[in-house]
């Protein structure tokens, strides 16, 4: 599931003219190390990004996800958090997220 949302965020920043520097994920959230486009607002791409991805692994997985959610099927919470980074070195940045703990 955590490969096929990577191809899916990947597309999608692709089509916002955005890139995707870095992706992981644990059991119960993801890391993107983005590169906006400046005209892009954060918040418009984050909940674009959140719907449309939610669309297709809700119909990829769906088998699985019934298994987990019983009454909507709701696959991100309305939460999230954006960082900027204009001072750190994307290396460590980088470096961070691929440290994560990928789910078992």
């Amino acid at each position: 599931m955590l490969e096929r949302l990577k191809v899916v965020c990947t597309e999608l920043t692709k089509k916002w003219e955005c890139e995707l520097l870095e992706f992981n994920g644990e059991a119960d959230h993801v890391h993107l190390l983005l590169s906006l486009n400046p005209k892009v607002a954060p918040s418009v791409f984050v909940n674009n990004l959140k719907t449309v991805s939610s669309r297709y692994i809700r119909k990829d997985f769906a088998e699985d996800l019934a298994k987990v959610y019983w009454k909507q099927p709701v696959f991100w919470s309305r939460s999230y958090c954006i960082i900027t980074c204009g001072g750190a070195p994307l290396s460590v940045i980088k470096q961070y997220i691929e440290q994560q703990e990928a789910p078992h």
